[in-house]
């Protein structure tokens, strides 16, 4: 099989900053996310697109709180596999048009991901992922009554908190690689996945928790035995001293370096945070090249004319 590229598409590759996010932006921004992916395509690669899912999500869960006298409504983890499916629609299709009209001959499939977690994670007794809408304080009981566990988010409300726990396990690589050796592009862990555990009788069992997009996307990665992990994002280069008189972008950094600045927090939890530790994690496991860059510079990204590239040594 040719060397196969995870590609994740950051949160700005849907719906940028200042847009309502409308379909008709959302696909406009999805066909412009997708230099990248037909480059790796064009030089040969296998490619497993991912994607983020958080303000999907979001207006989602408005929605169910908006209609929830009308209609039941819907777990997270509902939610999560509903917006694989709307925005592996809206990748898949764009691609295939952009495949056709560069008559590049390959078939796309979406793949509604499961991810594995463990029931006991840490971050179940303790959620901090921030999800859904702000509210008032004078809210606050009414969302307590649901089983809401709800946080201060500073100087902005308060809003309810979830689970984010460590991803696992795929539970459909042995899906994604077939279709991989059948020369298909593939779309999968929407979101950073479906969480789901195992019960006392082996059965899967949905959880609502949200995992991170991009350390789903490293497992995935690191489980389909990929050559190359890319995410894209909103930014051109990793710097360091961000925003400061000393800032300095990045093109390429050592492991050990690369764990040397997350130790000493020149990468905000908020932001840049998860995606280094999701790269560091690949590149420790497998040794492969992991690379971050812009969304909108993907072809050069690939090209290595940009981005940031994170090796063993």
């Amino acid at each position: 099989m040719a060397k196969t590229a995870v590609v994740a598409l950051g949160g700005n590759a849907l719906i940028q900053d200042g847009q309502k996010g409308t379909i008709a932006e959302q696909f406009a921004n999805t066909r412009m996310s997708l230099d990248g992916a037909v480059e790796l395509l064009r030089s040969g690669f296998s490619v497993v697109l991912t994607h983020g899912n958080g303000p999907q999500a979001g207006f989602e869960m408005v929605k169910n709180e908006n209609s929830e006298k009308d209609t039941p409504s819907l777990p997270l983890g509902v939610i999560d596999a509903e917006t694989q499916g709307s925005i592996g629609y809206m990748v898949s299709q764009s691609l295939m048009n952009r495949l056709k009209n560069e008559k590049i001959e390959r078939k796309v499939a979406v793949v509604i991901t499961q991810v594995l977690v463990n029931e006991n994670d840490s971050s179940i007794k303790n959620p901090s992922k921030f999800v859904g809408k702000f509210y008032k304080e004078n809210e606050v009981a009414q969302l307590l009554e649901k089983g809401w566990t709800v946080k201060h988010d500073v100087g902005r409300g308060y809003r309810r908190v979830v689970p984010s726990p460590e991803p696992i396990g795929i539970i459909e690589k042995d899906a994604i690689l077939a279709l991989l050796e059948k020369n298909y592009v593939v779309i999968a862990v929407g979101g950073g996945g479906i969480p789901v555990y195992y019960d006392a009788n082996k059965n899967l069992e949905g959880l609502d928790a949200v995992i991170d997009k991009d350390k789903a996307s490293a497992l995935l990665a690191e489980e389909i035995g990929a050559d190359e992990f890319y995410i894209f994002t909103a930014v051109k280069r990793v710097c360091i001293n961000y925003r400061k008189a000393n800032e300095e972008e990045l093109s390429e950094l050592t492991l050990n370096d690369a764990r040397k600045y997350f130790l000493e927090g020149q990468f905000p939890a908020g932001s840049m945070g998860p995606k280094i530790e999701a790269m560091i994690r690949f590149v420790e496991k497998t040794g492969k090249r992991a690379i971050i860059g812009s969304v909108e510079l993907g072809r050069d990204v690939v090209k290595g004319d940009s981005g940031t590239l994170i090796k063993r040594g």
